[in-house]
C-alpha cells in the first residue's frame, strides 16, 4: 500500500513539474518595440483566445484520479466471509473447522486481489490525466505562440 502511495505521489510531482516546465520554457520577445504594458495586454489576450480554441485551461488541468478506496473489508472481510461460506461447506461435509479455515485462506487472497486491482486501476487513471494534461499543454502552447507571433512577438 505504501508503494503505491509513493507512486502515486510521483505521478502528481510529475504532473505538476511538467506543467511548470513547460510553461517555464516559453519566451516572448516583442519584435515591434511593444511596451510591457501591451505587452501584458497581447499575452492576456492570447491565453484567452487560445484556452477558447483548444478547450484547455492550463491553471485547471484535468484532475488526475484520487487515491483508490480501500475495499469494504478487504483482506479481513474477505477472510471473514470466506470463513463463514467454508464453515458452512464443512458443515454440510462433516469438518467445519476445516471448511472455516480453507475459507478463510481463499477469502483473504480475494479480498488482497481486488484491492490489488483497484490499486492498478487508479494508477493508469492518473498516469492517463497526466498524459492528457501534457498533450492538451503542448496543444495550447502551439496556440498560445501562433497567437503572439501575428501580434508581432518573437517566441521560442
Amino acid at each position: 500500500m505504501r508503494v503505491l502511495s509513493m507512486i502515486s505521489i510521483s505521478v502528481a510531482l510529475t504532473v505538476v513539474a511538467g506543467l511548470a516546465s513547460s510553461q517555464a520554457q516559453m519566451f516572448i520577445y516583442p519584435l515591434e518595440g511593444q511596451s510591457p504594458e501591451q505587452q501584458e495586454m497581447d499575452e492576456f489576450s492570447c491565453y484567452k483566445w487560445a484556452k477558447e480554441q483548444t478547450g484547455f485551461d492550463p491553471n485547471q488541468p484535468v484532475a488526475a484520479a484520487s487515491a483508490p478506496k480501500k475495499r469494504s473489508g478487504g483482506m479481513l472481510g474477505g477472510a471473514m466471509g470466506g470463513a463463514a461460506l467454508g464453515a458452512i461447506g464443512g458443515a454440510i461435509a462433516g469438518n467445519a473447522g476445516k471448511g472455516a479455515a480453507i475459507g478463510a485462506g481463499v477469502g483473504a487472497g480475494a479480498g488482497l486481489l481486488g484491492q490489488s486491482r483497484d490499486n492498478a486501476k487508479a494508477e493508469r487513471k492518473q498516469q492517463q490525466a497526466a498524459s492528457q494534461n501534457q498533450q492538451n499543454r503542448q496543444t495550447f502552447n502551439r496556440a498560445y505562440g501562433v497567437c503572439l507571433e501575428g501580434r508581432g512577438y518573437k517566441v521560442g
